[in-house]
């Protein structure tokens, strides 16, 4: 198997890109945005043609959830239209298609975690431009919708959270946003198998374990010695200034599909959280 992945430059293409090549595929085709704008049809088909790998393993995105509020066209044009270009080289180039999608094609309002089948309500802009993205896919492409992602690259929550505390003697952090932290290079080990398995249809997937933005603070400095106490709990509406884009109140994702198949689900977050915590602290 070769595969093609895009947004390999970002923190979940990166463990991918660690991922297949630790899983003795034919070859990894890593191309960042300096190497493939999916915006640009052309540039999608001739990159993906050119290569005809066997799997397009499609992770670039636009992720800035309240610079896509700005910005629609922008959002648009990137996680719906971007996707509609990656699919159409996949299908011309014979490849499988996995898409990487979110948490925010919820509304958020639920007192139970959302499963695959349940239905899709976004209220901000990215999370109509990434649904958008998912309507573009053909019946034998893999969706897998994650949240709360935090891993060894790039900016996220876990490594923000840490270098605050460094410098501050106190923290505000919401505690009504609840959902299920996902860490990068387990999200990315999950998308191998799903991929090298070819199995079809949408999946949730994420460690295990429910939490608010507040206990993920908490639990973050906890694992790293440092006071959890430190953190405040306030409520979204005390944000100052608020954000602007809307969150999901309740984004908790239940990984059913993957139950149901009998794939062992990722670990309680705690786990990698702490092993995430010392990645960091080297």
């Amino acid at each position: 198997m070769r595969v093609l992945i895009t947004g390999a430059e970002g923190q979940v293409g990166r463990e991918l890109v660690e991922a297949f090549e630790g899983h003795a595929v034919d070859g990894v085709v890593a191309t960042g945005r300096r190497q493939l704008d999916v915006a640009d049809r052309d540039s999608v088909l001739q990159a993906i043609c050119s290569v005809r790998p066997d799997a397009v393993v499609h992770a670039a995105a636009w992720t800035d959830v309240d610079g896509c509020e700005g910005d629609p066209g922008r959002a648009l044009q990137v996680n719906a239209l971007g996707t509609r270009h990656v699919a159409e080289a996949a299908r011309l180039a014979g490849a499988r298609l996995c898409y990487l999608s979110t948490d925010y094609v919820f509304a958020g309002d639920a007192a139970t975690p959302y499963t695959e089948w349940d239905q899709t309500g976004p209220r901000s802009v990215y999370g109509r431009s990434k649904l958008g993205g998912e309507r573009e896919l053909g019946p034998d492409a893999t969706i897998v919708r994650t949240s709360w992602v935090c891993g060894r690259h790039g900016r996220n929550f876990v490594r923000t959270i840490l270098a605050a505390a460094a410098e501050r003697d106190e923290l505000a952090v919401v505690d009504d946003q609840h959902g299920c932290p996902t860490f990068a290079d387990d999200l990315a080990a999950m998308i191998v198998r799903l991929v090298v398995s070819r199995l079809p249809g949408t999946f949730h997937v994420t460690n295990q374990g429910a939490t608010t933005w507040y206990g993920l603070a908490t639990a973050a400095l906890e694992a790293a010695g440092l006071d959890p106490a430190k953190v405040k709990p306030i409520a979204t509406a005390d944000l100052d200034p608020p954000r602007p884009a809307p969150r999901p109140a309740w984004s908790v994702l239940d990984n059913a599909a993957l139950r149901l198949c009998g794939i062992p689900l990722l670990p309680d977050f705690h786990e990698p959280l702490e092993r995430l915590v010392k990645q960091v602290a080297v």
